[in-house]
């Protein structure tokens, strides 16, 4: 209670948020199930579901003549992993503890490591994910290979940051309007299920579909993906840029929006939720 600061370089500063935001990632992956296998095995689940529901989707509805030449099952489960990476991304992001959480009473903690940990640990989890499905894919069903490796996992990254900077956005507007924000969310999730533009190439697409779709950053981070993924599909009607200059800019709003909503805290607010 009574102890007086110690001056701290740049550098040990930096190592002691680095330290404070390893452990609020721990504590994220934890806060979902006591074991981070179990967790881990959750959240694989849910994907290997989605997957799942999608291929026989695809199958009943004749849409697998659609689809680029290659491993079918590949080309369904690249658009669910860039979905699953923006949309848990997002939600982590919107769900990242406040200025009035009682964590933020501990004196290193502020709001910044907060959304820096729970992104970082979606991220975990989503990456860990994509690899052990693969693996088992690769080892059980059928050899798979990737054109690009890193130009895919790039995409993933992407799909994180777009699902991070919207989540930004939606985390400074909650306090305010936190049933409208809410709504709004799952109304882009749900969106997305369509709009994300997983089921279906953009090359494939007539010009007045296109521009259905275009305006979606996830749209361009899926179809760049499969253009990664496979060797026979060279996407035209999307790139990397949009998407990462959509990011940044909503990027810059949210952290402007939580700047302002952090000086304007109310301790109501936490006792609201």
């Amino acid at each position: 209670m009574f102890q007086t600061r110690q001056p701290r370089s740049r550098l040990s500063s930096a190592f002691g948020m680095m330290e404070l935001i390893y452990h609020s990632i721990v504590r994220d992956i934890r806060k979902s199930s006591r074991h981070a296998v179990l967790g881990l095995i959750q959240n694989i689940m849910q994907t290997l579901i989605l997957v799942i529901a999608f291929y026989f989707m695809f199958a009943v509805l004749g849409l697998r003549g659609s689809a680029v030449r290659g491993d079918f099952l590949l080309y369904v489960m690249s658009g669910i992993f860039m979905f699953i990476c923006h949309t848990k991304s997002m939600q982590a992001v919107m769900s990242a503890e406040g200025p009035t959480s009682a964590m933020m009473k501990h004196a290193p903690m502020n709001t910044i490591v907060a959304v820096v940990s729970a992104a970082l640990s979606t991220l975990y989890i989503q990456v860990l994910s994509v690899i052990v499905i693969l693996f088992l894919y690769h080892a059980i069903m059928t050899p798979i290979e990737i054109y690009d490796p890193l130009g895919a996992f790039g995409m993933i990254l992407l799909a994180w940051f777009t699902g991070c900077s919207v989540g930004m956005v939606f985390l400074a507007l909650k306090p305010w309007f936190p049933g409208f924000t809410a709504i709004v969310a799952q109304v882009w999730a749900r969106a997305n299920m369509i709009a994300s533009g997983k089921m279906f190439l953009a090359n494939t697409l007539p010009g007045f579909m296109l521009a259905w779709f275009d305006w979606n950053p996830l749209f361009h981070v899926i179809d760049q993906a499969r253009g990664f993924t496979f060797i026979n599909y060279n996407p035209h009607f999307s790139n990397t840029t949009y998407p990462l200059v959509v990011s940044l800019i909503l990027l810059m709003i949210g952290m402007i929006g939580e700047s302002y909503t952090r000086k304007h805290a109310s301790i109501s607010w936490g006792a609201a939720r």
